[in-house]
Formats: C-alpha cells, sequence, structure tokens
C-alpha cells in the first residue's frame, strides 16, 4: 500500500507515530516527508493489518491535522525487511 498524507503532518512526530503503528501491525517498508509537505509511506503485510493500519493513519497523532489522504494499493515485492523512518 502507497500512502501520501496531507495536512499538518511535518514537524508534529507524524513519522514517529507511523513508523510506531506499523511495527505494532508487524509491516514492513518505510515513511518520508516529502518536498511538498506531505508524508509519503510504503507499507507491506497481511491485508487486515494494512486495513487496521490505515485506519490509525486516517486519525494520526493528536498534534497533527490530517486534511486528506490519498491510498493506491500495489503489489506487494517483498523488497523490505523492517519498517523505517528515511529522512
Amino acid at each position: 500500500m502507497h500512502i501520501v498524507v496531507w495536512g499538518v503532518v511535518q514537524g508534529v512526530g507524524f513519522r514517529w507515530f507511523v513508523w510506531r503503528t506499523a511495527n505494532r501491525f508487524d509491516l514492513k517498508g518505510y515513511v518520508r516527508n516529502r518536498f511538498d509537505g506531505g508524508v509519503e509511506t510504503y507499507a507491506e503485510g497481511d491485508e487486515s493489518a494494512l486495513q487496521e493500519f490505515l485506519e490509525e493513519i486516517r486519525i494520526g497523532p493528536r498534534s497533527a491535522h490530517i486534511s486528506r489522504v490519498d491510498i493506491n494499493w500495489v503489489e506487494y515485492n517483498g523488497k523490505y525487511t523492517e519498517f523505517r523512518i528515511e529522512p
């Protein structure tokens, strides 16, 4: 799953929130800030875990204000062995 979250999502601990949430659901992939102000996430794992992860991402941490979440379901490629925060 490829996700881009828009709103007040940079500088508010959003990437750490995503990282903790992804690890709780045993997902693999990454989260990173985008130059356009969004936060991008790529996550692989069990479909039900991905659905629950997405529900959490739509809420975000208290300090964030999410205005839009773009979701693109992509084919699993097994490229990642962990979930990481990228610069």
